[in-house]
């Protein structure tokens, strides 16, 4: 930029701008007084200028520098060729000041020291004279500055008054940290020109109006929403925003009130230069501002908290709808930081401190994650209602850009495309993909940490993501909005802000998948499937639902029997990890077929090894074998019965049901429970049943029943809910505990749902998770849970806790006509066995403490700890060890409790619409007059008669995991009835068909389905 930095330089530069429509500055004598005595004594007077660069943001201060005595003048014509727009524009693309385009490398600029340059001189075209045969070190090159190079700065003092953008309206200078003077929002640095409100009225008189065209400061040192809204509103005035790649998008929402809005009143607003340059400014004052940390931070925070959730989006969606490409481009870039964990360093003599290399704090990291999710979130807000989001966030977990015929979806083709091409939009994929990588990053950072014992590794501080949490919990304490906006329904709630973030991260997931169940615990995949699990954790405060984590498309391309088999031999470590031990991306029928492909595979190898084995034994004892002795053959033949059966094989008697499968069950080998189950039922009463299925369903329905009734001393059934429970000190044997808790385990490795309703609490236990909180009990006690919640919303205005509810810190039951009450304390057991003559275990004036306001939130996490852990730990466990004697433990983590519920107990709704819909016809068409009838009279049944119906033709009273389209059920024509003594409608549970006769009108029908309903016990063929 030098070689035209000289005396003719500067005039050719002048007669250029006149000829491009500005004031001929020339003109003016005494102006060309001065261009003449600087051409006489060849000196160059450089102006003061602000070149801000695009990050930093450091002015170089005004030197005044000679060009070398022996330069020659070059002809004028050369330097108008060098002056020329293209010229321009190639220096403006080089300067430092500049914004790259995306997809290009910075080049980076080269440092002066000492008034030295350490570059080349930039070789001149092939042809031409250069007016400096090299550079003179003694003078250092000035930087063009980017937006305003080739307007003179007029020598006036003019008259300015700074405008006041503080937020109170008080526009006092403060000391920054650099000690540069600033206004109150740092706005202006020193001796930069003021920015003024140029009007006819206050416009100063005897200069021309191209005083107003002087420098303007290149960028502004950190945003605020007074200068988002102005710099958006002027690109939009002008129309120099970016041509946007994605059209049609919803208008964003308009502020109820803005404190102190800024607006551009200048006379020559509308001439193009004009725009240009605020084109130019804002665009500058973005990229400075977003791509460095300090200053993003700055401006996005408010007494050190970060913006609130709408105030942030509000923001991100004005600056990604003026420039996309500019915002997500600044963004990446200044996500480069995030990739530098805190490490810990030992200063000399001192503690352990941790720092990061970047001097950015752990909350100025989590500041810039969430800043830069809620630009993504701004960015893909173009669905208005929260329904239509869901159907939009549906479609793409299918992996679809338009809903398929297999999903229900309202919304038109082009709101589909205009969702998928955000999310496809390249500038905001990459950010986003940079994001996760980070946050993967920091999540291995952190274990790393903990590893070696670092003491800050261990809380919430150090989880990236706590100030997006904190933002977006729903639960927690309601934050102040920075600006408030005219109608709820103009901002985005909450609710879809988790959703957009949802499908941010399954986009980045998908789009980084390569069909692989096993994936390296790092880079953006593993980080969406580690931020994914991070809000499934949270998803009750975020108030999402399972559903919404969903990936159909990974369970369509996963195969059902091979993948889970695999995975069960797989070692997840903290460089490996597979797609299954992230069991809440998938379905509820999906997991289901996941654990039943791993108890298939499991019996299938038990019966293959005894087939094996059956087949060599019949070699041996075969008569030409080369054992000849009959004594012989018969022990071998007894000591490998075992471990030859292909089945397990119960021999049961209707009289004695418990008895019997206790008794054949009890010390059997592992080995043996994992085979396929046959049941033999009522063989000796003389009855036929022949086990496909439906044997093995009236076998777990009697022992079930026998084990819950009260009168075995095991269980106790709430008379509100019919929910069973373990009775505490009981005195039936822990063995007969894990035998009960064996038949549940082999009913669940057969596949097989169980005519039992246990609370929510136990499957929770089962699975390892904890039951601590109201909620996790209050389905199986309802009355206990909503007596302990009045306890704690309790307002002693109405007077005190211990007054009003004279509650004991005891836990209190009734066993066996006495009552047994307990101190509740930490690490207490509960008496076993028969109760001592007193009904308390509190000695004789040692009471115990009354339940205040103060220690009722102890009270009722220690009475919950009492009921479901202390008070029945030996019962549970006996049950425990027998439940898992069929399963893997492995496997049971695929499950949450709500699935494993239903595997165990299936369903209890029964829908009969539903029913119909899924029902196979043989021999009858679904028009005919009986098959009407028939619908007619069991769409009227009470639960009561529709679980005998369901029980009568699938041997099971529960719909299956997955529902009706899981259930088999079959309508079989058996003939025509016409006397008045026909047959009665028969089934085959194993096959869930009902052989239902034609009758000759409805009442016959209801009268012959009635009584064999109310006669189903035993089979014919089952």
């Amino acid at each position: 930029m030098l070689e035209w930095l000289t005396p003719q330089g500067t005039e050719a530069i002048l007669n250029q701008i006149s000829q491009l429509g500005f004031d001929n500055v020339s003109s003016n004598p005494r102006h060309r007084a001065a261009v003449n005595e600087a051409t006489g004594n060849r000196k160059v007077i450089t102006e003061h200028s602000v070149a801000a660069t695009a990050i930093s943001g450091q002015t170089v201060s005004p030197t005044t520098t000679s060009t070398s005595p022996g330069s020659q003048q070059p002809p004028h014509q050369y330097l108008r060729q060098n002056t020329s727009s293209a010229h321009r524009r190639r220096s403006l693309e080089s300067s430092s000041g500049t914004i790259a385009p995306l997809g290009m490398k910075h080049e980076s600029r080269p440092s002066f020291s000492d008034g030295l340059c350490k570059d080349r001189p930039r070789r001149l075209l092939k042809g031409t004279t250069s007016i400096v045969s090299r550079r003179n070190p003694e003078t250092p090159p000035k930087p063009a500055p980017p937006f305003f190079e080739n307007v003179t700065s007029p020598q006036r003092n003019l008259p300015v008054k700074r405008p006041s953008i503080s937020s109170n309206g008080v526009g006092d200078s403060v000391k920054n940290s650099r000690g540069i003077t600033e206004m109150d929002h740092g706005y202006w640095q020193k001796d930069q020109p003021d920015v003024v409100t140029l009007t006819p009225t206050n416009m100063p008189t005897g200069h021309p109006h191209s005083w107003a065209d002087s420098h303007l400061p290149q960028a502004l040192k950190y945003l605020s929403i007074e200068a988002i809204d102005f710099i958006c509103d002027t690109l939009e005035a002008d129309g120099t925003k970016e041509d946007p790649l994605i059209r049609n998008l919803p208008p964003y929402p308009g502020l109820q009130k803005m404190p102190h809005r800024l607006g551009k009143d200048m006379v020559d607003q509308n001439r193009p230069q004009t725009k240009t340059k605020w084109k130019l400014f804002a665009e500058q004052s973005f990229f400075s501002i977003l791509s460095d940390p300090q200053s993003l931070i700055v401006s996005f925070t408010q007494n050190g908290q970060l913006y609130d959730s709408h105030t942030l989006w509000y923001c991100m969606l004005r600056m990604t709808r003026a420039t996309p490409s500019l915002v997500f481009h600044s963004l990446w870039l200044v996500a480069g930081n995030l990739f530098a964990p805190e490490l810990p360093t030992k200063a000399h003599g001192g503690p352990n401190k941790t720092r990061s290399r970047q001097g950015l704090s752990q909350h100025d990291l989590e500041c810039i994650v969430s800043i830069c999710l809620h630009a993504l979130v701004a960015f893909a807000s173009v669905v208005a209602d929260s329904k239509g989001l869901q159907d939009m966030s549906r479609i793409r977990s299918n992996g679809l850009a338009i809903a398929g015929r297999d999903i229900a979806a309202r919304q038109p083709p082009s709101l589909c495309l205009l969702y998928d091409d955000v999310f496809s939009y390249g500038p905001a994929l990459r950010l986003a993909r940079r994001i996760f990588s980070a946050i993967q990053n920091h999540r291995n950072a952190a274990a790393w940490m903990k590893r070696h014992g670092n003491p800050q590794s261990d809380g919430k501080e150090t989880d990236i993501l706590h100030t997006l949490f904190t933002q977006l919990d729903l639960l927690g304490p309601d934050t102040v909005r920075v600006l408030e906006f005219p109608a709820e329904g103009d901002i985005l709630p909450e609710t879809q802000i988790t959703t957009l973030l949802l499908d941010w991260a399954k986009t980045v997931l998908l789009d980084a998948w390569d069909g692989r169940p096993e994936f390296v615990n790092n880079g953006a995949f593993s980080g969406a499937l580690t931020f994914l699990k991070s809000m499934y954790e949270k998803r009750n405060a975020l108030l999402l639902g399972d559903i919404q984590f969903r990936i159909d498309y990974l369970s369509d391309r996963l195969t059902i029997t091979d993948i889970p088999v695999t995975w069960l031999n797989f070692d997840s470590t903290r460089r490996h990890k597979h797609l299954l031990d992230f069991p809440f991306i998938f379905s509820q029928e999906t997991l289901v077929s996941f654990f039943r492909s791993i108890n298939f595979s499991r019996m299938n190898r038990m019966f293959e090894e005894s087939s094996s084995l059956k087949t060599r034994m019949v070699a041996i004892v075969d008569p030409g074998s080369l054992i000849t002795n009959p004594h012989h053959k018969s022990v071998l033949q007894d000591m490998l019965k075992s471990a030859s059966s292909k089945y397990l094989v119960l021999k049961i008697g209707r009289e004695n049901v418990l008895r019997d499968a206790f008794d054949q069950l009890w010390r059997r080998q592992r080995r043996e429970l994992l085979r396929p189950l046959k049941v033999h039922l009522g063989e000796e009463d003389g009855e036929e049943g022949f086990d496909s299925g439906g044997v093995q369903q009236e076998f777990f329905r009697l022992a079930i029943a026998e084990c819950l009734d009260p009168r075995y001393g095991a269980f106790t059934i709430d008379d509100r809910t019919k929910m069973a429970w373990f009775v505490p000190s009981s005195q039936t044997e822990l063995w007969k505990f894990e035998l009960i808790g064996l038949l549940i385990s082999l009913a669940v490795h057969n596949g097989l749902t169980l005519p039992v309703t246990f609370p929510r609490a136990l499957y929770r236990k089962l699975l390892g998770e904890a039951v601590e909180e109201l909620h996790h009990i209050e389905d199986g006690w309802p009355d206990l849970a909503s007596g302990l919640t009045s306890l704690l919303e309790w307002d002693e205005k109405d007077g005190l806790v211990e007054d009003v509810f004279a509650r004991t810190y005891e836990f209190s039951i009734s066993a066996f006509g006495s009552h047994i009450s307990k101190q509740m304390g930490d690490g207490t057991s509960w008496p076993q066995g028969l109760p001592e003559q007193h009904s308390s275990s509190t000695q004789d004036g040692d009471e115990s403490p009354l339940v205040t306001k103060g220690n009722r939130d102890d009270y009722v996490t220690d009475y919950v700890r009492y009921l479901t852990d202390v008070s029945v730990r030996p019962q549970y466990l006996a049950f425990e060890r027998g439940f898992r004697a069929c399963l893997v433990p492995k496997s049971l983590s695929l499950l949450s409790p709500a699935i494993l519920q239903s595997l165990v107990e299936g369903v209890h709704d029964i829908d009969i619409l539903d029913l119909r819909r899924y029902t196979r016809y043989v021999g009858w068409d679904p028009s005919h007059r009986t098959v009407k009838d028939f619908w007619w009279i069991v769409k009227r049944y009470d639960n009561n008669m529709k679980r005998k119906l369901l029980e009568f033709v699938t041997a099971s009273d529960r719909v299956p995991v997955g529902g009706m389209r899981n259930l088999q059920f079959v309508l079989q024509r058996n003939g025509e009835e016409t006397s008045e003594a026909g047959h009665l409608p028969t089934a085959y549970t194993c096959y869930g068909t009902l052989l239902l006769p034609e009758y000759r009108d409805r009442d016959v029908l209801r009268e012959r389905l009635a009584m064999a309903l109310e006669n189903s016990q035993g089979f014919g063929f089952a």
